[in-house]
């Protein structure tokens, strides 16, 4: 997730038109409901203290932070921080979800599993984020069913034999994608607990909007029954100045993000908002 989008606007206005779907956000899917209002989450990219995070992070109402574990964070001298996290967040009941990822991974399995098992000796997450993107390879281009099929086997080995539930950064349009006669975001629903859309844009409502653009992820989510939180962007991006937050600031953000909580009371499979991320949102001008 580092600013590699597209402005893909004629997708996000046929997106659009999925508001009005019979079912798209009508109520009592699977037996779910909307995540309450202001229901937020974050990315910790970085290696901030601990004290400062989580302070920040409860007074922001995060209930969820995506904690960066490197590979070598049993032997890199990271643990200890992330204990004194866990200790913190843990008395303000904050849940913690270890996040990796790396674009080698699709191709590179058993270095995926290897970090998956070290997440799994910390005994310090509820769960792990995987932001996993197979379009930053070059197989993309040159083998789009092959590195389709082998993220969704990686996929299927993470999930095999975890304790710990999976979730899986995904961006909006994976729904225009197959593979074989199916559709490549069903397949990423069946194979873990819950996504985040990276739905990228400065407005929460409306055309081309966070909320418009993530229409097909939600409408899945209501049919698999999984959930679906949407994602804001703080990072400044040249290439995309209306996927960010980072111009209009922090008051603007909390506006956009409330009519996104205002517009999804009915939709069962909305599982709130996640900001990305911690340093960048932190330092946005009010």
């Amino acid at each position: 997730m580092r600013g590699r989008w597209q402005t893909r606007l004629v997708s996000a206005i046929l997106m659009a038109a999925a508001l009005a779907l019979p079912g798209a956000s009508s109520a009592g899917g699977a037996g779910r409901t909307a995540a309450p209002a202001n229901t937020r989450a974050m990315w910790l990219w970085g290696d901030d203290p601990a004290a400062e995070v989580v302070t920040w992070a409860a007074q922001q109402n995060v209930s969820e932070i995506f904690v960066y574990v490197a590979p070598s964070v049993l032997t890199d001298g990271s643990l200890a921080r992330i204990r004194e996290m866990k200790e913190r967040a843990d008395a303000r009941k904050v849940k913690l979800r270890a996040l990796g990822g790396d674009p080698a991974w699709v191709a590179d399995h058993a270095a995926a599993l290897a970090w998956r098992q070290k997440v799994i000796a910390t005994g310090l997450f509820e769960g792990i984020h995987l932001d996993v993107e197979p379009y930053l390879t070059d197989r993309w281009s040159t083998d789009l069913q092959g590195t389709e099929a082998a993220y969704l086997a990686l996929l299927d080995k993470m999930r095999t034999g975890s304790p710990l539930p999976i979730e899986a950064d995904v961006p909006f349009w994976y729904g225009e994608y197959k593979i074989g006669r199916k559709n490549f975001a069903d397949e990423v629903l069946r194979r873990v607990n819950a996504v985040t859309v990276m739905s990228y844009r400065d407005t929460g409502t409306g055309v081309n909007s966070i909320l418009s653009i993530s229409q097909d992820w939600l409408a899945r989510g209501k049919a698999a029954g999984k959930r679906v939180r949407l994602g804001a962007e703080t990072v400044p991006l040249a290439d995309c100045p209306h996927c960010t937050f980072h111009e209009e600031g922090a008051a603007r953000l909390t506006e956009e993000l409330a009519k996104v909580d205002a517009a999804t009371r009915k939709t069962p499979a909305f599982g709130g908002i996640a900001v990305h991320r911690y340093g960048t949102w932190r330092a946005l001008p009010a």
